[in-house]
């Protein structure tokens, strides 16, 4: 008898499974958009919608929950509470978009671009500006 079990289970175990959505997550927020398979993707953006309404509430519960499902993962919090939430403080849902591609050569998979529907606006951070600081130093 087949029962309705919820979710995608992607071909992995739970804790794996558990792993694989935190990393596409935590990708989606660094980079702005990230290219997977569709069925990925499908599991992720309900996923990073919830974050992101759960982060606009702004109360220590929330801040806390966040950072439960991101794995304690300090960085990515930081960009979802300082950028994300006031990019998207009057958008009610729908924070991520789906766009097609061609099916990936080697396996015939649907692949796809996850992206935010608005763009994030890029600042350096103080690691990044150390970073070009050291590259220039040992071009000299």
């Amino acid at each position: 008898m087949l029962k309705k079990v919820y979710g995608r289970k992607l071909s992995r175990e739970r804790d794996s499974r558990r792993a694989l959505i935190r990393s596409l997550i935590r990708a989606l927020v660094m980079h702005g958009k990230i290219k997977t398979t569709k069925a990925k993707a499908l599991t992720v953006s309900p996923a990073v919608d919830k974050l992101i309404t759960l982060a606009k509430k702004e109360t220590d519960f929330a801040r806390k929950k966040v950072f439960a499902r991101l794995g304690n993962d300090k960085k990515t919090a930081k960009i979802i509470f300082d950028k994300l939430v006031p990019m998207f403080a009057k958008r009610p849902g729908g924070f991520t978009r789906i766009i097609n591609l061609p099916r990936r050569s080697g396996d015939n998979a649907e692949m796809v671009i996850l992206e935010f529907v608005e763009q994030i606006k890029k600042t350096e951070t103080e690691t990044e500006k150390k970073e070009k600081g050291k590259k220039k130093k040992i071009r000299k």
